[in-house]
């Protein structure tokens, strides 16, 4: 399979999911919002938005299965590719009229991601990641910084809204990273945070408590233009591993070493 030419695709589809959100957004209110959990927010804005995409999907790749953050009706697993979506990743944002927020979606052979796609509505920025071809923005090249060291980075984290039995550790990390580098960013967004370490806009981003669509098509992404993705404590999957260090790949064990001082809790 060309995955080069299928992410083209890809890319197409999700950036029509992402015009739906741009004219959705300009009407958008408040008591359109429902709750899935604490703090954790939903609309009916990513539950359309992912509607479209499965249907945009399926045309792609008609063999191929779906995971979802929403859980559209027929969007079953399959058993050798999936789909991997969130329709909306930065729902708090969107919910609360603040720019950045981005359609992710990956694909993975097995647990192999394969292609990826992260699209910022606002921005107008495509990211586009393929196995072994390179990544994108925009149809532009793009790569991880050269940064060599945490000291001149600039890092991403996302704030936990669970899981807060892990604060304590968060916080001691979170002031770690905030002394020995440029600064500390809070995005809103891992698939924005994830695409901007690719770009290079950030050297490092670090978050726990995640999900795999919150992350395929970043992950990809990084890895495409240079970099590095790994676990907190060890090199495992982070597709599946909940926490995500992903980092231009020069300063990712200072960033992993910089954890392991103050996490004790694997997930």
């Amino acid at each position: 399979m060309d995955y080069n030419q299928l992410s083209f695709q890809l890319a197409a589809v999700t950036r029509h999911a992402g015009q739906f959100i741009r004219q959705e957004a300009a009407t958008f209110n408040r008591s359109h919002i429902e709750l899935k959990g604490v703090h954790d927010l939903v609309s009916y804005v990513d539950k359309e938005t992912e509607k479209l995409l499965v249907a945009g999907l399926r045309e792609v790749l008609p063999e191929a299965g779906f995971i979802t953050e929403e859980g559209t009706e027929g969007a079953d697993r399959a058993e050798e590719y999936n789909w991997i979506i969130d329709p909306l990743d930065g729902t708090t944002n969107f919910v609360h009229g603040l720019p950045v927020y981005c359609v992710s979606v990956g694909l993975v052979k097995g647990q192999e991601l394969v292609a990826g796609v992260v699209y910022e509505v606002v921005r107008d920025e495509c990211f586009r990641a393929a196995k072994g071809a390179g990544a994108f923005c925009n149809e532009l090249p793009i790569h991880v910084s050269d940064v060599p060291d945490l000291n001149n980075s600039l890092i991403a984290t996302g704030f936990p809204y669970t899981k807060f039995e892990l604060m304590n550790d968060y916080l001691q990390v979170l002031g770690s990273f905030m002394r020995r580098s440029h600064g500390v960013r809070r995005v809103g967004s891992a698939a924005a945070d994830l695409a901007y370490v690719a770009a290079g806009r950030f050297e490092g981003f670090f978050e726990f408590n995640l999900n795999s669509y919150d992350v395929a098509a970043g992950i990809l992404l990084v890895r495409e233009a240079g970099g590095r993705v790994t676990e907190f404590l060890q090199d495992g999957d982070p597709l599946s591993g909940r926490q995500v260090v992903a980092s231009n790949g020069l300063v990712h064990q200072e960033m992993q070493n910089t954890i392991r001082e103050f996490w004790h809790e694997a997930e």
